[in-house]
């Protein structure tokens, strides 16, 4: 049965309609976004209706919904990534040529990294992140090098808190996660192997802003074996021209 939220606005109601959408399910039928949203199936089917009427949800043959190419639209014109992305998706390709693993591109959100770009390679591992998909900061290579780098606060609010395991490898232990957050920090990368996944592992640097704040995290993910630190120097100069292109009067 769906929760009431009394005095809720319709717009928090069509926010949380347009975040039941998941990378791996874009389209969903009303009853499946009802359930999602916690909304009576009623009152997110007019939700609905009104969204698709301003070309933000489409409707398939099938009668599913998906995200409309309206909405994308409009979150591109101002994207708070988009200078982001131009900077870096010139590395990004020229990181892919060379070690014919995904690379991606995250940016920390809330207690999450957001992948804003990934590029795949063919008959690669297995890898759970999608382009504007997420993984917890404490499970992820990205993650790692995001809360070494990032705001301390930040990094106190995630050890405080249950971290979900996703394989035997996950570093869920708040003083074990502390001791490689401060590894990670001292050598400037962060290499996460089976923590996802057990055949993958996770290579990221930071990527930082003229003040030396981190922004990003360049990785790549690679076969669970010792060979994937051979590209860290690669990544860390890819990091230092992205750093560059962003502002091209600052040091790197």
């Amino acid at each position: 049965m769906p929760r009431t939220h009394t005095g809720e606005s319709t717009l928090a109601r069509a926010i949380r309609v347009l975040s039941a959408f998941e990378p791996d399910q874009p389209a969903l039928s009303v009853s499946t976004i009802a359930r999602r949203s916690q909304l009576h199936v009623a009152t997110a089917s007019r939700i609905v209706a009104e969204l698709v009427a301003h070309g933000l949800l489409e409707r398939g043959e099938n009668r599913e919904v998906r995200v409309g190419v309206r909405l994308w639209e409009l979150a591109s014109r101002a994207s708070p990534t988009l200078s982001l992305h131009q900077a870096a998706m010139p590395y990004l390709s020229d990181i892919h040529a060379v070690v014919d693993h995904h690379v991606q591109l995250g940016v920390p959100d809330g207690d999450d990294v957001l992948f804003v770009e990934r590029l795949s390679a063919k008959n690669a591992v297995i890898n759970y992140s999608r382009i504007a998909g997420r993984l917890p900061l404490h499970a992820s290579s990205s993650g790692h090098v995001l809360l070494a780098f990032g705001p301390q606060d930040q990094r106190e609010r995630i050890l405080r808190q249950p971290m979900k395991a996703y394989t035997g490898q996950t570093v869920t232990d708040p003083a074990k996660l502390r001791d490689a957050l401060d590894l990670v920090h001292r050598r400037g990368y962060a290499l996460l192997p089976g923590h996802i996944h057990d055949d993958a592992a996770g290579l990221a640097v930071p990527v930082f802003d003229s003040l030396g704040k981190a922004i990003a995290a360049l990785s790549i993910v690679g076969p669970n074996d010792d060979r994937l630190t051979a590209h860290v120097p690669l990544l860390l100069a890819a990091a230092r021209g992205i750093r560059r292109a962003l502002n091209p009067s600052a040091n790197a």
